[in-house]
């Protein structure tokens, strides 16, 4: 009797299956396929399985990255970054949804740490471009910059890989240019740093740097 009903086990999809079999039948009604019934139920069925877990399916997507097809791979993190522009009532609900999930943020930049073989550079290379989507968020991106993120970074400037360094020189660039209230603040604490008094002095010298402190703080 448990070899006769095994194979129901097996008829349950996991998450990163379920979201790849819908969008198979999704681009089939793109495409004006006519679908028969039993493929509408499917897809029915599907999109109803996805719902319960719908409020982890961002996490789940950015933990699976790496298992899943290179095609599949790069549709999937199309799928995370345009989840990052949404607005509900005129708000990015992304912001606060990461806000609970700064973890993830722990998950995406350690992708720069080096690792062998060209799957390892596309890897870090998406999860590259879906961290320069999240630190859109101002809270995000506070969070990375006083995490020991920040150190780390120049250590993967270093990173044997061209693309990968560059990549991460771009993100790097994205955290301190994007919300400019938090890197003037990064940069009055940097200054403040005993070990840093020779640079503090030579930048307080010049009357250009005050004005541009002054303008910031007004």
């Amino acid at each position: 009797m448990k070899g006769l009903f095994s194979h129901l086990k097996s008829t349950k999809k996991t998450p990163v299956e379920l979201v790849k079999r819908i969008r198979q039948l999704l681009i089939r009604v793109d495409k004006n396929a006519n679908l028969c019934e039993c493929k509408i139920s499917e897809l029915r069925k599907s999109i109803l399985e996805m719902r319960t877990f719908r409020e982890d399916t961002f996490r789940l997507l950015i933990v699976c990255l790496p298992r899943l097809e290179i095609g599949f791979r790069r549709d999937a993190g199309h799928v995370i970054t345009n989840l990052q522009r949404q607005k509900v009532e005129c708000k990015l609900i992304a912001s606060g949804y990461l806000e609970k999930k700064l973890d993830l943020l722990d998950i995406l930049i350690s992708a720069y740490e080096h690792k062998e073989g060209e799957d390892g550079i596309a890897i870090a290379l998406t999860y590259g471009a879906i961290a320069r989507e999240c630190i859109r968020h101002q809270s995000v991106a506070k969070y990375v910059l006083e995490s020991q993120h920040l150190k780390k970074f120049f250590r993967y400037f270093q990173n044997p890989h061209f693309d990968v360094a560059s990549d991460a020189q771009e993100t790097f660039k994205q955290l301190l240019t994007r919300h400019k209230s938090i890197a003037v603040k990064l940069l009055g604490e940097l200054l403040c740093c005993g070990s840093n008094s020779g640079v503090r002095v030579k930048y307080l010298s010049s009357l250009s740097n005050l004005k541009v402190r002054a303008a910031e703080s007004s």
